[in-house]
C-alpha cells in the first residue's frame, strides 16, 4: 500500500521516489510513502497560497467552530488513530492514546482564537488620537515534525497556526506518516476549506524546498539539534521566522531525602516509556551521594528486569520496539560505546528476544552506573531505553553539571526539601523544570521549549508563544482633524508633552 500527499483537499501522488514504512514489531514493510519532488512541493505551496486570502478573512469565531468539530472527530476516531500510531511507531497503545490526548489539548486551546487574537486599544493615546494593535496572520507557514510523536507534535503546530488565520504545509516524518495524514483528513471532514492544510511527505529535498520557497513565511521544526540548527540558519538567512526545537539530555537529580519508592516509579516511566524515544525522556539520574546512588540502583534493577516488552499493539505492555532497525543499531552502538568507555553496564537489554517477533526492533531497558561527563553516552542524546547514573557530592555540584551541558530542554529534582527545590528551580539553566515531576511537559495554555542548544529561535512552541509566532503585530494610530480647521505644520517629533 502506498500513501499519498494531501494537497488542496485531494490525495495526490507526487515524486518518483518511495520510502518504506515499517511495522517495528515485526520488521516488515507495511506501506510505502512518496517523497515529494520540487513540483509536488510547489503544488502544495500554490494550494496554500490560493487558500490564504479567504481563510485570513474568515472571522476567528468561524475558524473556532471548525476546530470544535475537529476536536470531536479526533475523540470519536481515537481507537483507529491510536492503532495507526502504535503500528508504525511501535509505542504501546496506552502511550499512543496519551500522545493523542495531549495533542487534542492543543486543539482545545486553539478554539479560543477569538480571545487569543483580541488586539489592544487605547482611546486618546494623544490629543484626539486613538491607537490600537492588531495580530494578523503571516500567510503560508510550514511545520516539519519528528517520528516520535506523529500525532501530538503536528497538533502543537497547525491547529493554532490555522486558528490565527494562516494556511499550513506539514512535512511529517516519513517513518510513521499514516496517523498524521488521517488526522489531517479529519480536519477537512470538520469543514476546513481545501488548501488551508496540506500534507507533503518527503525527506531533505522537501525540507530544503520549504526553507527556500519564498511564499513560506515561517517554519516550525521539532527534531535533532544538528537539523534544528541547519533549518534555523538557512531559514533565517532567507528572512523567514523560524522556531526550531532540537535535542535534549534530561537530568533528574535525586536528593538524599527523596521518597525513593516514588522516585524509582517516576524514573521508570520517564526513562523507559516510549522506549526512551522522547525529547523529554530522563536519560541521566544525578545521585547526590554514593548512598543514594547505591540505593537507587538496587531498586531500579528489578523493576527494569520486570519490564513488559512486546508488540506495541498489544495491551498491557510497558515498552514496544524502537522505530526502525537503523535506530536500533544506533542505540545498541551507544551501549557498546559506554561499556568500552568504562561505564558499568548494570542491566544489559541487548539480549532481549520477543517470542514470535524475532525480526522486530526490540531492545530491553539498559542501566549504566559510574558514568562520567566526558563519555559519549553522557554527552549525546541516545534516544533509547538507556538510563545513566552519575554520582555527585552535593546539589550545587549537580546543578553545575547540568548547567555545563550543551542541552537545556527538561530536568527535574526529587526531594522533600523546599529550600533545595527552590534553589534548583532558580539556578538551573533549563527551559522546563519539574519538582518531583519527571516529565514537566507544559499544558497547552503554557508554552513548550528548552534553552541553549535545545531551541533555536526566540519563541517556544504552542500556547501564548505559539500565538505570537504565527502572527505579527500591526499598530494603527488614527486622528480625525476637525472639519474646516487648518492646522500648522509640526516639525518637532510628536509627543504627549
Amino acid at each position: 500500500m502506498s500513501l499519498k500527499h494531501l494537497i488542496g483537499g485531494q490525495l495526490v501522488d507526487g515524486g518518483s521516489r518511495r520510502a518504506p514504512v515499517y511495522n517495528p514489531s515485526t520488521g516488515a514493510v507495511i506501506r510505502e510513502v512518496p517523497l515529494a519532488d520540487a513540483a509536488t512541493l510547489q503544488q502544495a505551496v500554490d494550494a496554500a497560497q490560493a487558500a490564504f486570502p479567504a481563510w485570513r478573512n474568515t472571522p476567528p469565531a468561524k475558524r473556532a467552530q471548525v476546530l470544535f468539530r475537529f476536536k470531536q472527530l479526533l475523540e470519536s476516531n481515537e481507537e483507529r488513530l491510536v492503532q495507526l500510531i502504535s503500528e508504525e511507531h511501535g509505542k504501546t497503545l496506552e502511550d499512543a492514546a496519551g500522545e493523542l490526548r495531549r495533542g487534542i489539548e492543543n486543539v482545545e486551546y486553539a478554539t479560543a482564537a477569538p480571545e487569543l487574537l483580541k488586539g489592544e486599544y487605547n482611546r486618546n493615546a494623544g490629543p484626539s488620537i486613538d491607537t490600537w494593535s492588531d495580530f494578523q496572520p503571516l500567510g503560508v507557514v510550514a511545520g516539519i515534525t519528528p517520528f516520535n510523536f506523529p500525532a501530538m507534535v503536528p497538533l502543537w503546530m497547525y491547529p493554532l497556526a490555522i486558528a490565527c488565520g494562516n494556511t499550513f504545509i506539514l512535512k511529517p516524518s516519513e517513518r510513521d506518516p499514516s496517523s498524521t495524514l488521517a488526522i489531517a483528513q479529519l480536519f477537512e471532514e470538520a469543514g476546513l476549506p481545501k488548501g488551508v492544510l496540506n500534507v507533503v511527505h518527503g525527506d531533505k529535498e522537501a525540507v530544503d524546498g520549504l526553507i527556500d520557497a519564498p511564499e513560506v513565511k515561517a517554519l516550525s521544526f521539532v527534531g535533532s539539534t544538528p537539523i534544528a540548527e541547519y533549518i534555523y540558519a538557512r531559514g533565517t538567512a532567507k528572512g523567514k521566522r523560524v522556531q526550531a526545537l532540537g535535542g535534549a539530555k534530561n537530568h533528574a537529580v535525586v536528593m538524599p531525602d527523596a521518597d525513593l519508592g516514588n522516585t524509582v516509579n517516576a524514573l521508570m516511566g520517564a526513562a523507559y516509556g516510549s522506549c526512551g524515544e522522547r525529547c523529554m525522556a530522563i536519560s541521566v539520574a544525578v545521585c547526590v551521594g554514593d548512598q543514594v546512588a547505591d540505593a537507587l540502583i538496587a531498586r531500579l534493577v528489578p523493576e527494569i528486569e520486570k519490564l513488559k516488552v512486546g508488540p506495541g499493539t498489544q495491551c498491557g505492555l510497558d515498552m514496544g520496539p524502537l522505530v526502525t532497525g537503523a535506530h536500533l543499531d544506533k542505540v545498541t552502538g551507544y551501549v557498546a560505546d559506554g561499556v568500552a568507555a568504562g561505564a558499568k553496564l548494570v542491566v544489559d537489554g541487548r539480549s532481549l528476544k520477543v517470542a514470535d517477533h524475532e525480526e522486530g526492533f526490540f531492545l530491553g531497558g539498559c542501566l549504566f552506573d559510574q558514568v562520567t561527563p566526558e563519555m559519549r553516552i553522557y554527552k549525546e542524546e541516545i534516544f533509547g531505553p538507556v538510563l545513566c547514573v552519575v554520582r555527585v557530592k552535593s546539589l550545587e555540584e549537580g546543578i553545575a553539571l547540568i548547567n555545563a551541558h550543551e542541552y537545556g530542554n527538561g530536568t527535574c529534582i526529587f526531594t522533600r526539601d523546599g529550600e533545595a527545590a527552590r534553589l534548583f528551580g532558580d539556578q538551573i539553566e533549563v527551559g522546563m523544570v519539574g519538582i518531583n515531576v519527571p516529565l514537566p511537559v507544559p499544558v497547552a495554555y503554557h508554552s513548550f521549549g528548552g534553552w541553549k542548544r535545545s531551541l533555536f529561535g526566540d519563541l517556544h512552541a504552542y500556547g501564548p508563544d505559539g500565538v505570537r509566532f504565527y502572527t505579527r503585530r500591526k499598530t494603527i494610530t488614527q486622528r480625525w482633524p476637525q472639519r474646516e480647521t487648518q492646522e500648522a505644520s509640526q516639525f518637532a517629533f510628536p509627543s504627549n508633552g
